[in-house]
């Protein structure tokens, strides 16, 4: 489970856990990029694993959201470019967009880092990748 909510240990990575995760969603988003069905099939799957997954870790992990889970930004970061022309500019601007919603968290989007387990660390995210992706 822990494995799943780090990304394969991507959370672990030292300063940027946020942007390596995103990172890993926008790749995931790329190539699957020709078949939209695809892709909104990988995001739902994303969205599933991160509910299964991260508030139990969270919880392993003694903390409400810590920043080695990094699923949800996978998760958001698709959803944030799903659908979108796929062309090196626009994937670029999502991600910029995308990791500017996830650490500001404008538009009233904190308010829902407050729900309780997984659901709290991931609607954040799926809010900044709609944000992104409108």
């Amino acid at each position: 489970m822990r494995t799943i909510a780090t990304v394969g240990g991507v959370g672990y990575i030292p300063r940027i856990p946020g942007t390596a995760g995103s990172a890993v969603g926008l790749g995931i988003a790329w190539l699957l990029s020709a078949d939209p069905i695809q892709q909104g099939i990988a995001c739902w799957v994303a969205i599933a694993l991160a509910l299964w997954s991260a508030g139990p870790t969270a919880k392993a992990m003694g903390k409400t959201d810590p920043s080695a889970i990094v699923i949800d930004e996978v998760a958001g970061m698709m959803v944030g470019v799903a659908l979108l022309p796929v062309t090196w500019g626009i994937y670029l601007a999502a991600f910029i967009l995308f990791r500017l919603f996830d650490v500001t968290k404008p538009l009233g989007i904190r308010k829902l880092e407050r729900l309780p387990g997984s659901w709290g660390i991931l609607l954040d995210d799926l809010a900044a990748g709609l944000a992104t992706n409108l």
